[in-house]
């Protein structure tokens, strides 16, 4: 099975598509050994989430860890931020640089396109069923695509990342109201969390795919950095850090689930 669905009741789909940990156990011996802890995951997101459910919003997990395939790349590869490093959508490198496989072990064009069929594609068809069946539901849709990721990597970007990061694609993905309530709500809490709107991280591939507001569908990124939550090293569940953070994603989420197009 490559993905989860927890279907809710209100027009809010929250997408988590870089919490899996597992490889495939016959491709491990491919990997480097350092590759197995699979470092890049999305630590511990599905249990800081898992509020949303509670929350009338649909959740949408994976199985397989981005280290098999990267759900939020295109399916054709193309770089979601030129001229910066980028990893691919079946990765090679680690994010601090690094190879990922063994010499001679990275999969060609044709693995590729079999990992698309059988992860990739299920997943994208999961989350673009559920937003249609949202939408038809409720008049409108919205899209979450929730990601988390260490406050510093130089091989990816400079210096330290804010602690909230939200994409909107320059303001393309979503409507300008939702992009607005949003901000306000990072702003309450700027006090404790830095944030940024449409900086380093503007929403990648699921992001920019899914989110078309003149069809009434809505989509929104939030990149948060690790220690927002938990303890960047060893990457471990912090119960304080995350009950920090708690009432700012509760009132992000509550804002995305009660919002209305104009």
């Amino acid at each position: 099975m490559s993905h989860r669905l927890h279907r809710g009741t209100t027009p809010l789909l929250v997408s988590v598509p870089h919490c899996g940990l597992h490889l495939p156990a016959e491709h491990q011996h491919r990997y480097v050994d350092r590759a197995l802890a699979v470092e890049d995951t999305d630590w511990h997101l599905d249990r800081l989430y898992d509020f949303v459910r509670e929350m009338g919003a649909s959740l949408l997990l994976p199985h397989w860890s981005r280290y098999w395939i990267d759900l939020n790349r295109p399916r054709d590869d193309a770089p979601m931020y030129a001229g910066q490093n980028n990893t691919e959508l079946c990765p090679t490198r680690f994010f601090t640089g690094e190879p990922l496989y063994r010499e001679g072990q990275a999969p060609g064009r044709a693995e590729v396109q079999q990992r698309v069929m059988s992860a990739w594609q299920p997943y994208h068809a999961a989350l673009e069923a559920e937003l249609h069946r949202l939408r038809n539901e409720h008049g409108h849709a919205v899209l979450f695509d929730a990601h988390s990721i260490k406050s510093e990597l130089p091989w990816l970007f400079e210096g330290t990342l804010p602690h909230m990061n939200l994409g909107t694609v320059a303001g393309s993905s979503c409507a300008p109201s939702l992009r607005a309530a949003l901000t306000a709500t990072l702003e309450r809490h700027a006090g404790r969390f830095s944030h940024v709107v449409d900086g380093r991280f503007k929403g990648g591939h699921i992001t920019r795919s899914h989110g078309r507001p003149a069809e009434g569908l809505h989509a929104v990124q939030l990149e948060m950095c690790w220690r927002s939550y938990m303890d960047e090293s060893p990457r471990a569940w912090n119960d304080q850090r995350a009950a920090g953070v708690q009432p700012l994603l509760r009132e992000l989420v509550a804002t995305l689930r009660d919002w209305r197009p104009v």
